[in-house]
């Protein structure tokens, strides 16, 4: 996900795929920890999708 594509969407729909991240997160975070997957990286790719989306959502609050 890019930070391009995060610009052009409404503040209801960051907050939705903000929420959307965290369970993802969540899900993850418990999978590595019951060693139900082996997919390290993508704890590292979610977290950083979720700065992205808090990154526009703080220019987009910063712009009103």
């Amino acid at each position: 996900m890019k930070a391009s594509e995060l610009r052009n969407k409404s503040e209801a729909d960051l907050a939705k795929e903000l929420n959307e991240l965290l369970k993802a997160q969540f899900s993850l975070r418990m999978q590595l920890a019951t060693q139900q997957t082996t997919k390290n990286s993508e704890v590292g790719k979610v977290r950083r999708d979720i700065a992205r989306v808090r990154t526009v959502m703080t220019e987009k609050a910063g712009k009103a």
